[in-house]
């Protein structure tokens, strides 16, 4: 076990060279905070939707996959709480704009008392942050074009929309289909 006095830049580094057990300090040192964090930006109608314990998941899942790529150093001294918070705030955002959408809108739902998904849920929402983490790592005009398409216009009029070609629609449709099966495989 990493001694407790391990700098976060130590234990990233211990991390980034296979030390499991610098990954479960890392957990065990930000955990609470960032579920706290979720709690307090989370709003009653997000919280009836979404535990925010699976937002918790979700943003150790994205810095442990993105750290184990060599994403992240930190200078000495310098803490992971700040890249935790940035990463914990795209989170909540994300998921709240996910459930705002007309479609979703948790304003709107009503609830289904007892009734358990299993499961189901679990699996159904990490595929949906999973999809939204990966819309979000790209280019704005990128992902116009995947919202769009995930609103059910078809490529002809996304390419009207975004004023580009039907190719170009294809061309960004397809690359975000890849990344999004790349990410689905490491979760």
């Amino acid at each position: 076990m990493p001694h407790k006095s391990a700098s976060d830049a130590t234990l990233l580094i211990r991390f980034q060279a296979g030390d499991e057990d610098a990954a479960t300090a890392i957990y065990s040192r930000y955990a609470k905070q960032l579920l706290s964090l979720a709690n307090r930006n989370s709003g009653e109608a997000l919280a009836s939707r979404v535990d925010p314990e699976d937002i918790v998941q979700s943003i150790f899942r994205t810095f442990f996959r993105r750290a184990s790529q060599g994403h992240y150093q930190i200078p000495d001294g310098d803490e992971l709480w700040k890249l935790f918070l940035i990463i914990a705030l795209n989170k909540v955002r994300s998921v709240a704009e996910f459930h705002r959408a007309a479609k979703r809108n948790a304003g709107q739902t009503q609830t289904l008392g007892n009734f358990d998904a299993g499961d189901v849920g679990d699996t159904s929402e990490i595929l949906r942050i999973t999809i939204e983490e990966v819309l979000l790592s790209l280019p704005e005009d990128h992902q116009a074009v995947v919202r769009d398409r995930i609103d059910g216009f078809e490529v002809k009029e996304i390419a009207e929309r975004n004023a580009t070609s039907r190719r170009s629609v294809e061309r960004i449709l397809q690359g975000f289909r890849n990344r999004l099966r790349k990410s689905l495989e490491l979760t």
